[in-house]
């Protein structure tokens, strides 16, 4: 009786403990699925490139933004070229001059000689989103403004004309205006994230609840529920593993804290990463954010293009493009045509597999209508059902009748890319070799160039 019960009990502690399963909600998993969007920069310093934000009181003259050809159609016809389906405005960078008509200050297109100071630069991006049914996304930085002497992380520096009890109230009511005016937006970034009202900032959290409780919010204030977070890089590459899920994305003071950029498997929040690039080298002007004449050749080609696709989307991050507007207010024509290619490229390479299957469990095989040369393999699993797969190898059988290691990964997620050399294989298998759960996987594919 004594033995039954030591053999109870050793059953007993044998048993593993039950594993907690992190989901996304309705609205992460719709941002996942877009997996494409690009960030378009325009401000002073397309205008006056010798003009630092910090070199406090040297802001240009409101007079400066005159472009004489504007056209958020062209932007975003652009975007739909490469494949995106979400953008995001930068509606205010570093200088603090704003691409709408704000109440809070003069320093914006209203005192501009465009349009006679009656144009909305973000209510004409919001327009070109619909026409080509593209997501709005707004970025306005809270954490630095030169016209008004602001540096990271959004504190007031001396000589300014505003107090940071005034700063406050206008990042309050700029923040408003733009998510009140301009309907429901799919993405707001904070570059930098927020000064917590703790640390003598505004109280942006409360204020995205209120607006824009939907949208994703790139490193937006703690507490907000549909949080992502960078990668660490400005190069679109994202760190593998790059899990969704997250210990802490960012602190209780709303900024950013880069502790574990991989993610952590076991981690309670789902905190998707974001790999925002520019397709200027980043040796380039402004980092390649923004245009400057005669850099129209300073652009990353295709191949190194798609090679940042794959360690972006194909690390379970989205991918996140920067676009340059020139002095004109046009996506610049070499821009335009690398773009294009790039977005050709992507639907050229993964539009239509060889072959494609799902399945449910620890082993999921693609069999191909004959021998075939594969040198890229896609995998997803049903993110709605979390991230349950930690450690997989993935096999082809070849024409000797064998077996051989393709790639061995961990993280999957809502898309995993392996390439290797090309092989000539009939079959393709998913061994999970540890899991949360049993795999729901809702893609594997083959391709081949």
């Amino acid at each position: 009786m004594l033995l039954l019960f030591l053999v109870l009990i050793g059953v007993a502690s044998c048993q593993q403990k039950p594993v907690s399963i992190i989901v996304p909600n309705t609205i992460q998993q719709e941002w996942a699925e877009a997996e494409i969007g690009v960030l378009i920069h325009f401000d002073m310093p397309v205008f006056d490139d010798a003009y630092d934000f910090r070199v406090w009181g040297t802001h240009p003259d409101a007079s400066v933004f005159n472009p004489s050809d504007l056209n958020t159609d062209q932007w975003l016809e652009t975007a739909s070229k490469l494949g995106a389906k979400y953008a995001v405005l930068v509606a205010k960078h570093c200088s603090g001059f704003s691409l709408w008509p704000t109440e809070a200050h003069d320093y914006s297109v209203k005192n501009s000689p465009w349009k006679d100071g009656k144009g909305d630069v973000v209510a004409d991006f919001i327009a070109s989103c619909k026409k080509y049914n593209i997501k709005p996304g707004i970025y306005a930085s809270t954490t630095a403004n030169g016209y008004l002497y602001v540096d990271n992380p959004g504190l007031v520096q001396p000589g300014s004309p505003v107090t940071q009890k005034e700063y406050n109230r206008i990042v309050t009511q700029q923040l408003t205006e733009l998510w009140s005016n301009y309907g429901e937006l799919f993405e707001i970034w904070f570059d930098g994230g927020v000064l917590s009202p703790h640390e003598g900032g505004a109280d942006v959290l409360s204020l995205v609840q209120q607006l824009q409780p939907n949208a994703i919010a790139f490193q937006g204030p703690y507490g907000h529920k549909n949080l992502i977070r960078w990668v660490g890089n400005e190069e679109g590459t994202a760190p593998y593993p790059c899990w969704a899920t997250a210990d802490s994305t960012t602190n209780a003071d709303g900024t950013k804290v880069i502790s574990d950029l991989n993610g952590n498997a076991q981690a309670p929040f789902w905190c998707p990463g974001e790999s925002d690039f520019t397709l200027r080298y980043n040796s380039s002007y402004q980092g390649g954010w923004f245009w400057h004449a005669d850099q129209d050749s300073l652009m990353f080609n295709v191949d190194e293009l798609m090679h940042k696709y794959v360690t972006s989307v194909g690390r379970n991050t989205n991918m996140l493009l920067g676009i340059v507007i020139d002095d004109r207010g046009l996506v610049p024509d070499a821009d335009v045509a690398r773009i294009t290619a790039f977005g050709q490229a992507i639907r050229e390479q993964y539009g239509a597999p060889q072959a494609e299957t799902s399945g449910t469990g620890y082993q999921v095989t693609l069999e191909l209508n004959e021998p075939t040369e594969i040198d890229r393999v896609v995998i997803q699993e049903d993110i709605s059902q979390g991230e349950r797969v930690l450690n997989y190898v993935l096999e082809g059988f070849t024409s000797d009748g064998t077996w051989i290691t393709l790639a061995e990964g961990s993280n999957i997620g809502h898309k995993h890319i392996d390439v290797f050399d090309p092989v000539l294989i009939s079959k393709i298998r998913m061994n999970a070799r540890q899991a949360k759960a049993q795999p729901i996987i809702r893609q594997l594919a083959a391709f081949t160039h």
